[in-house]
């Protein structure tokens, strides 16, 4: 292949990258107090792991021990379940739902409130092959994995739009006090 016909072709291959809207994920522009952050996640697992090694990505130190001048990151509920939505003519399940919950706040170094509780549900289904039951754990196995990643970007979005919008967490809190002044 000619040098000239190489180039053409990488040019349009970027060009098309361009103008589809592709754009690689950088690191997220976390709140400034979480610098130093204290992570504990109920039942530990990947979603802590996970969850540590990107906000180490992001520029965050993840701190053993939580103390002053670092940012709790709390994530006190996260669990899976599995539902049956379809069955066929014999009454057996042919269609199963993975559900992942899970609820996270964020508080700062002083213990102020950076990010109220928020509550995340996400979902994954598949179908089921009553002759294949190994391949369906490993199927579930996946889809956990899969939801777990999907988790890890979505609490980090948040995170983001509190470095983004500062004011609506205040305006969050403020109705609160002052309803209870009243």
């Amino acid at each position: 292949m000619s040098r000239p016909l190489r180039v053409a072709l990488l040019l349009s291959g970027m060009l098309a990258l361009a103008a589809c809207g592709f754009h690689l994920r950088r690191s997220a522009a976390l709140p400034s107090s979480m610098q130093h952050v204290h992570l504990t996640v109920n039942g530990g697992g990947s979603l802590q792991r996970d969850l540590a090694r990107t906000l180490v990505a992001s520029g965050v130190v993840v701190e053993d021990q939580g103390g002053p001048g670092i940012a709790e990151l709390a994530v006190p509920v996260a669990s899976f379940s599995t539902d049956s939505l379809t069955f066929n003519g014999a009454a057996r399940v042919t269609e199963y739902a993975v559900r992942y919950h899970v609820e996270f706040n964020v508080k700062d170094g002083g213990g102020a409130l950076l990010v109220p509780s928020q509550q995340i549900d996400m979902s994954r289904e598949y179908s089921y092959n009553a002759g294949d039951t190994v391949g369906s754990t490993a199927e579930v196995e996946q889809l956990q994995r899969s939801l777990t990643d999907d988790m890890v970007q979505a609490i980090l979005f948040r995170l983001q739009a509190a470095a983004k919008h500062p004011q609506a967490v205040q305006g969050e809190a403020a109705p609160a006090a002052a309803s209870t002044a009243r």
